[in-house]
């Protein structure tokens, strides 16, 4: 969000540079950030080998395996575990290229690349408010070359356990399910960020629960796909308690 500041000011007289091409270049990942990254990778995965976990499957995705390539969809304020979902279940149980994931192009989303791609993961960087249009055509150039696909739809500004219309342009495009995800969290922290994020505790219990997927046709309307953006949404806060 930009702050305002006194017209006045020597930073409004001089305009910011932009590249001629009118594509935004995300911000990468500072030393710091790399630092911090692995703080928290290393963090997660202690934690995660601690806790408890139960697999609720109602997706019916994974009940001729090898699965077929999908979008994973899950809030927001659950992605501390997200890692743990696709590597402890969702990856012994397909054979696609790994994991691209959709992170947002700010300097905090920075700093979120740097902990996926020590998960090995894809990081695209892009949202609904910067480079969504070029993050689209690069996760949809994943998916051509097998990869799972990972957004939030409700990120990165919320509102929280909103489905954005990003999601539904990605199926679309792409061809391929949504499969919602969620969990609940019998100890945690819940910070109090505008998506209310969960930090999950040591030896603590998780219910992991896979929803029915959601699919859009490519000939879909607006008027069905705003239709399919209310059934995702819905699945997904009917998997979700806090």
């Amino acid at each position: 969000m930009m702050e305002m500041t006194n017209p006045t000011s020597q930073a409004d007289a001089v305009p910011k540079k932009t590249a001629k091409s009118g594509v935004v270049i995300p911000h990468v990942p500072t030393w710091y950030q790399r630092l911090g990254a692995w703080l928290v990778w290393a963090s997660l995965k202690a934690v995660g080998a601690t806790m408890r976990y139960r697999w609720d499957d109602r997706s019916r995705h994974f009940d001729d395996p090898p699965a077929a390539q999908a979008i994973y969809c899950i809030w927001h304020n659950r992605l501390a575990l997200s890692m743990k979902i696709y590597f402890a279940h969702i990856r012994l149980r397909n054979r696609t290229a790994g994991l691209a994931a959709m992170v947002s192009a700010s300097k905090d989303g920075g700093f979120l690349a740097g902990i996926l791609e020590r998960f090995g993961v894809q990081p695209v960087r892009g949202s609904s408010s910067r480079r969504g249009r070029q993050a689209l055509l690069e996760l949809t150039s994943c998916a051509e070359r097998g990869y799972d696909l990972a957004i939030t739809p409700d990120g990165p500004r919320g509102p929280c356990y909103t489905v954005q219309d990003g999601v539904m342009s990605l199926a679309q495009v792409t061809g391929l399910p949504i499969v919602p995800v969620s969990y609940h969290l019998g100890w945690k922290i819940t910070l109090g960020s505008w998506d209310r994020f969960q930090i999950p505790l040591p030896f603590g219990r998780c219910d992991m629960i896979f929803g029915e997927p959601v699919r859009v046709p490519r000939d879909a309307t607006d008027e069905q796909r705003g239709e399919l953006r209310k059934q995702l949404e819905a699945t997904l806060r009917a998997i979700t308690r806090d």
